[in-house]
């Protein structure tokens, strides 16, 4: 009987399969830097030159690249190919902002119902640490605002643990924080709101802590449903002051 040859693993095919599995299982996000060549061959315990190759290898696979002034970088290719076309989309058509809050639906609802399955006591600490980071003050800066509810999204989607929704949330972060932001700019107005939304966030946060997906879920659906509301009101409001201010 006739075996197969065994062939040996080349050692930079080895580190570059681990730096891979990082990028998939997000533990290197998209548009981050990788560590120098001196500090990661140290990490993988292997030679300069044999990281250099595999570097090279990621590089012609496209899943780095050097730029220019230094450093090697996750490519963020996802981005680039989805969340800038549609956020010049939504820049361009401002009707949209209610297609991307359905959408969101669907996409914020599972992170919490998975987020609630799944997450660790870590995972629970780092939502419960971005809700608390939340500034609840009407003067707080809006692009600040938007910025810290993005990361409570973020840190809930992470604690799904779906590398494939975790990347298509990650490449989709500036859409989703310019919705974000244009929905407080409608909103921060309307007296009461901002509490209400403060507490159903609260109603998620408490659901994903107690380990309840269903729980968590449906309140992920009343807080963006109540947004829809909220701006479908103030839209008809300015509609009947703009037809008053005509009429004067």
């Amino acid at each position: 009987m006739a075996f197969d040859r065994i062939q040996p693993t080349k050692l930079s095919d080895v580190i570059m399969q681990r730096i891979e599995g990082m990028i998939v299982d997000g533990t290197l996000e998209a548009g981050a830097r990788l560590p120098s060549e001196r500090d990661l061959a140290h990490q993988f315990s292997v030679s300069r030159p044999s990281l250099r190759e595999a570097i090279q290898k990621l590089e012609a696979r496209g899943l780095l690249e050097r730029r220019q002034g230094g450093g090697t970088y996750i490519c963020d290719n996802m981005q680039k190919r989805v969340a800038e076309p549609l956020l010049e989309l939504l820049t361009q058509h401002p009707e949209s902002q209610f297609d991307l809050l359905e959408f969101r639906h669907a996409l914020e609802g599972i992170s919490s119902y998975y987020a609630a399955m799944r997450g660790t006591p870590t995972d629970i600490a780092r939502i419960a640490e971005s809700f608390a980071a939340i500034q609840q003050d009407d003067d707080a800066e809006l692009a600040a605002q938007a910025h810290a509810l993005n990361e409570f999204n973020l840190r809930i989607c992470e604690a799904s643990h779906n590398v494939i929704l975790l990347h298509l949330v990650r490449s989709m972060q500036p859409l989703l924080e310019k919705n974000i932001q244009q929905n407080l700019h409608d909103l921060s107005h309307k007296a009461g709101v901002m509490q209400q939304l403060h507490e159903h966030r609260q109603h998620i946060v408490t659901a994903i802590s107690a380990g309840e997906p269903e729980q968590a879920r449906e309140a992920c659906h009343q807080l963006l449903a109540y947004i829809e509301h909220a701006l479908l009101t103030s839209n008809r409001e300015q509609s009947r002051i703009q037809r008053s201010l005509r009429r004067t």
